[in-house]
């Protein structure tokens, strides 16, 4: 293994003498995502292998290029599972991606984003330089949480070659429940379940249907399903419903597939944000699915109305994919990309195109 750490660090310092981009790659599954990748393949996929996993301390560390489904199978085994249900977008997912690209699935909004189960995670610079920060527990973080920092930044800061992951139990029951709902009424119902002691785990609403799931103790899924009411979906339809909307696999997404796919973030207080259009909502309210052939600066516009962002997540236009940022946070971006990678070799411009 470390012959081919020796690897990346030759075509690292290479790159960075001769002003050649490298485009960081392991699966390939989310390079849809963000602007369009440049520059030299620098394949992760070789870089693989669970190298600790502790179910009892409810951690696992992984290599950069180790298959996600691997790592999900050695959970599963173990009743665990990675709890911000990251979504695969093809076979070949790595942990690399998962963290790069900071993405999260239906159960984020009950248990949190990427960057909140990692716990460290190891990162080459533009210098070759190994550099680990954090670590396998949760109580280490001395000064800048790097670690954390890696969720989310598509590569643009270095190599990630490993990564420590908090992991958790799986539930010990789940049920999933459907309940006839206009927009307004299921954002009201959300946000009231929301302040009260409910093991709702995942919600989704489309085409004025309201999905939710409730996971937890057998007990207490069994009295909140009775509280909430609603029909109850059986449970193979339930697991795939869920998955589908996960792996974006819903009827949403595929409907139509040339419409620009915008999300928009924002408060779950946030009102009905555009009705009459087709949308999606999870995450209690906070997260808007919209499909919408509007300026990106109309929407943008929208989303900032109600203390939000939003993030061209398909469409024709690979540019101006992010929510532009603020002077101050901008200049935060391109101090951390400066120290970390002053060459500006790693996935240059696929967050912003001057970063």
């Amino acid at each position: 293994m470390n012959d081919l750490l020796d690897t990346f660090r030759a075509r690292v310092l290479e790159a960075t003498v001769n002003g050649q981009p490298l485009r960081i790659r392991g699966g390939g599954s989310k390079d849809w995502y963000g602007r369009i990748p440049q520059g030299a393949l620098l394949d992760t996929t070789s870089h693989r292998g669970i190298t600790s996993y502790e179910p009892t301390e409810l951690v696992v560390t992984a290599r950069c290029g180790t298959p996600l489904r691997e790592i999900e199978a050695a959970l599963a085994a173990q009743g665990q599972m990675l709890a911000f249900e990251p979504p695969h977008f093809g076979a070949a997912a790595t942990v690399g991606g998962v963290v790069a690209s900071g993405l999260a699935g239906p159960r984020r909004q009950a248990a949190g984003a990427v960057r909140d189960f990692v716990l460290g995670a190891t990162l080459m610079n533009g210098q070759g330089e190994v550099l680990r920060f954090g670590g396998q527990v949760m109580k280490n973080v001395a000064g800048y949480d790097v670690s954390r920092l890696l969720a989310g930044s598509l590569g643009m800061l270095g190599l990630i070659l490993d990564v420590s992951l908090k992991v958790l139990p799986r539930p010990a029951a789940e049920s999933t429940l459907r309940m006839a709902l206009d927009e307004e009424t299921a954002l009201r119902h959300l946000n009231a379940w929301a302040g009260q002691p409910l093991p709702v785990s995942a919600s989704a609403w489309h085409a004025g249907v309201l999905t939710v799931r409730l996971s937890g103790a057998g007990a207490a899924v069994a009295a909140a399903a009775q509280r909430l009411g609603g029909e109850t979906v059986p449970q193979a339809a339930a697991e795939a419903f869920w998955h589908d909307v996960r792996e974006q696999r819903h009827a949403f997404f595929a409907a139509d597939p040339v419409t620009p796919l915008w999300r928009l973030s924002v408060p779950t207080m946030a009102p009905a944000l555009a009705p009459g259009t087709e949308q999606l909502i999870e995450w209690g309210g906070g997260q808007r699915w919209l499909l919408t052939d509007d300026a990106p600066e109309s929407v943008r516009a929208l989303a900032a109305r109600h203390g939000g962002h939003a993030t061209l997540y398909r469409g024709a236009s690979r540019h101006d994919v992010f929510h532009p940022l603020a002077p101050a946070v901008h200049a935060i971006h391109r101090n951390l990309k400066n120290a970390f990678d002053p060459a500006g070799i790693f996935n240059p411009g696929r967050m912003y195109g001057d970063l």
